[in-house]
């Protein structure tokens, strides 16, 4: 059972997204399956809530919220460079991993390892030649299709999987 406490949970098309944070940081984002809004308990948790809504609303907003630092020195430049991924845009891991000088599977396991996914934008990082990789450390099910919807969101058309 999870036993996660969340200062916030956000309502989105087909998921919901888990805020914790502290009074200063915001320190983890979930995705959540589908379950009912929990208000914010705090302001930096409303804050957070305001600027997730507004992403929903319209997938150009861009995020200006505290994050505490995480992750390793090559985790953290993987998620630089995701970051300066515009809305619309993506790249894939190769692409990411020749920046970096390093393997695109390396470039993976720190996408899959970001604390704040749809503020650092790891959803768009894709696969070569157009597949969606994975997602959060997913290769399939209900996180590939929160992924599916955040790249159609931004206007991203996705090539079609062999069937």
């Amino acid at each position: 059972m999870n036993t996660t406490t969340y200062q916030a949970i956000v309502a989105a098309p087909g998921f919901c997204l888990g805020v914790q944070c502290d009074n200063d940081e915001i320190t983890v984002i979930d995705f959540l399956e589908p379950r009912p809004e929990v208000a914010a308990t705090t302001p930096l948790a409303a804050e957070a809530v305001r600027q997730l809504k507004a992403y929903i609303a319209d997938p150009n907003f861009r995020f200006g919220l505290p994050l505490r630092p995480a992750g390793t020195t090559f985790q953290r430049r993987v998620w630089e460079q995701i970051s300066a991924i515009p809305s619309g845009q993506t790249h894939t891991y190769g692409q990411l991993a020749k920046n970096l000088k390093n393997a695109p599977r390396a470039v993976g396991q720190a996408c899959g390892s970001n604390p704040y996914p749809i503020v650092v934008p790891c959803h768009r990082v894709v696969a070569t030649g157009g597949g969606l990789g994975g997602f959060a450390r997913e290769r399939g099910g209900f996180l590939l299709d929160v992924k599916r919807w955040l790249l159609r969101h931004e206007g991203i058309a996705l090539t079609p999987t062999p069937g």
